[in-house]
């Protein structure tokens, strides 16, 4: 690989749920992929599903990475999503509302690719920027 860690699954990640390339995302995947949610274990199909759902609930979704840091065979990366609810989302039709949620997702490499990922997001937070759910200030 000749771009580092960092470079090489931020450019994957921009294209994927930012331009909806979601072939550039796969391209970086070890065989056996893992993607360890709130909800549960997801491979490479579920991963796929989840950026076409969000790209076609939020068609104008755009993903921008706050900061990233690479340690040995980890990538982490803090990030944000905006974007207009204009599809089904959740269970939840459309709002027309923007909304912006927060992330990080935490990203282990095996022989110079993607093997597993651990993704830490509040759907709380999306849940109220689209006035379903009040939630307090912590």
């Amino acid at each position: 690989m000749d771009k580092n860690r960092t470079e090489f699954v931020l450019d994957a990640w921009r294209a994927a749920w930012g331009n909806g390339e979601v072939e550039a995302f796969e391209r970086i995947l070890a065989p056996g992929y893992v993607r360890h949610t709130k909800s549960g274990d997801e491979d490479v199909e579920k991963l796929r599903q989840a950026i076409n759902d969000s790209r076609a609930a939020f068609p104008d979704l755009v993903t921008e990475i706050l900061q990233s840091v690479e340690q040995d065979d980890m990538v982490a990366i803090r990030w944000t999503s905006h974007g207009t609810h204009t599809g089904s989302f959740m269970g939840v039709p459309s709002t027309e509302r923007t909304v912006t949620v927060y992330g990080a997702s935490f990203c282990r490499f095996a022989d110079g690719l993607l093997a597993e990922e651990w993704v830490v997001w509040d759907p709380r937070e999306l849940l109220s920027a689209m006035s379903i759910l009040t939630v307090p200030h912590e």
